[in-house]
């Protein structure tokens, strides 16, 4: 994005705008939509928040068209290195239409790194790109001010990015996030590994609704006839705020349960739920039991499922029911990792196991 680390496509184009003169008559960049000094001004806003994120293996040279990072001054000997992209969906349009943007960069953080804990890696740089119609420089730094606090939570730095001012293609206020993260690992170290029937599977709590299913909910609200400034029905504040809380950061608890060992494999429960998610980290010919009564439905769900009449089982397909993110233990070491876990601000509850045979069996109701 215009940030430290990187050329902003503002900041790229500053040969071409200089190009037309003061008083010349002919047409500008500006005039066709693009403001250079707003992109420039929001490169300058920014830069604090990106160096707030620094690590062992950033290099310097901000400004240029790439930025260079060091797997080996990251303390890694033989690294594989690991990538994913992942944006934020349409919970996106109610951070634009409440003007609640503070949460929503950590969000997008938080779909990228959390898969790719999922592989074993550690997050070791961030790159994001936004995308507008009109660049407003208070609500673009607000956003990216967002991914910022993400990436130091995960412990991974934000190194550059992009900022597309488009004129025509987005309207009004309208923007979209993509997310960029890349992470590394030992080589030898991937998960998943050694998942076996007997194994335990902890459920690590979601902050919220996440970042998927949201088409469902802006359809359930809609239908309930709520604006999003209105008290949350579930309690708490307003019915935007409560949708709008970022989806929980899963590294730092993962990497240190990670190094107490027996931990085969994570799931990061994003679309699909536990229901596409789950049976993706276990080897052909398992299955898994899930007790749905093995912990409490969170109140925005309980909400949904009642306003929006929704099934149990598209419930659990659509949303992660609070559950975001299933760690597959050794049975004989299940209780230290969860120790380490809580440890770590990620209270987990056993909500499973490992069974033979391929898919899910559910026992128990969701919320009872």
């Amino acid at each position: 994005m215009s940030m430290a680390g990187t050329t902003s496509s503002a900041c790229r184009s500053r040969k071409t705008s200089e190009m037309a003169k003061p008083g010349s008559g002919g047409l500008t960049y500006a005039a066709a939509g693009v403001d250079i000094a707003a992109g420039n001004a929001l490169v300058d806003r920014i830069k604090p928040a990106a160096a707030s994120t620094a690590r062992s293996g950033v290099m310097a040279g901000l400004g240029g068209f790439g930025a260079l990072f060091d797997p080996k001054a990251a303390g890694y000997a033989d690294p594989i290195l690991v990538a994913a992209t992942d944006g934020v969906g349409t919970k996106l349009k109610i951070a634009i239409d409440t003007d609640l943007l503070g949460g929503i960069g950590t969000d997008l953080v938080a779909m990228c790194v959390n898969d790719l804990v999922c592989q074993g890696a550690e997050p070791l740089f961030f790159l994001d790109y936004f995308a507008t119609g009109r660049l407003d420089v208070d609500r673009a730094a607000r956003v990216v001010e967002g991914i910022a606090r993400g990436c130091a939570e995960a412990g991974c730095a934000l190194i550059g990015g992009e900022t597309a001012e488009m004129p025509g293609l987005y309207a009004g206020a309208d923007f979209d996030l993509a997310g960029f993260a890349v992470g590394a690992m030992e080589r030898g170290a991937a998960l998943p590994a050694g998942v076996v029937e007997g194994d335990v599977l902890l459920g690590l709590p979601a902050s919220g609704v996440h970042s998927n299913g949201y088409s469902l909910v802006r359809r359930i609200v809609a239908a309930a006839g709520l604006d999003w400034h209105a008290p949350a029905p579930w309690g708490g504040g307003g019915l935007g705020a409560e949708l709008l809380v970022p989806t929980r950061l899963y590294v730092r608890p993962a990497l240190k349960a990670l190094r107490v060992g027996g931990l085969h494999a994570l799931a990061h429960i994003t679309g699909g739920g536990l229901v596409e998610n789950l049976p993706r980290v276990l080897p052909e010919g398992l299955g898994a039991e899930v007790d749905l009564a093995s912990w409490s439905l969170p109140p925005v769900f309980a909400w949904l499922q009642t306003a929006g009449g929704v099934e149990e089982a598209e419930m659990l397909r659509a949303f992660n029911c609070g559950i975001g993110m299933v760690a597959v233990v050794a049975a004989d070491r299940a209780a230290a990792v969860a120790a380490v876990l809580a440890e770590a601000g990620a209270p987990a509850m056993r909500i499973g196991r490992v069974v033979p045979g391929e898919g899910i069996r559910w026992s128990g109701r969701l919320g009872g």
